[in-house]
């Protein structure tokens, strides 16, 4: 079984939404068809504790942390994969960006 598209699902604070949402655009990771700009977004809340080492974005070493951001989900062509988690990774605010890249099987569709 080929697997030609993947889903991403990113955890990104809400300030950083923008500017990762025009650079997936920017590179084609976001185009369905002959739409761009395909994503969605849900508010979260996310939970963490830094450890000792740690270099966190917020919250401190040793505590437990909570705040509000947002979970982006899109779907790109396996083509795109490489180039969009380099996206997120260039422009993500956290030390370690939590994000899933999720492989999906719909024989009848194509992006």
């Amino acid at each position: 079984m080929e697997i030609k598209q993947a889903k991403f699902e990113v955890y990104i604070p809400e300030d950083y939404f923008l500017k990762l949402h025009n650079a997936l655009n920017e590179i084609g990771a976001l185009t369905i068809g002959d739409y761009d700009h395909c994503l969605s977004t849900t508010k979260v809340t996310g939970y963490w504790r830094p450890l000792e080492g740690a270099d966190p974005y917020d919250g401190k070493i040793g505590e437990i942390s909570k705040a509000e951001e947002l979970k982006v989900e899109f779907r790109c062509s396996e083509k795109k994969v490489l180039e969009a988690i380099s996206v997120i990774r260039k422009l993500h605010p956290y030390e370690k960006p939590l994000f899933n890249v999720i492989p999906v099987i719909n024989k009848n569709y194509e992006l």
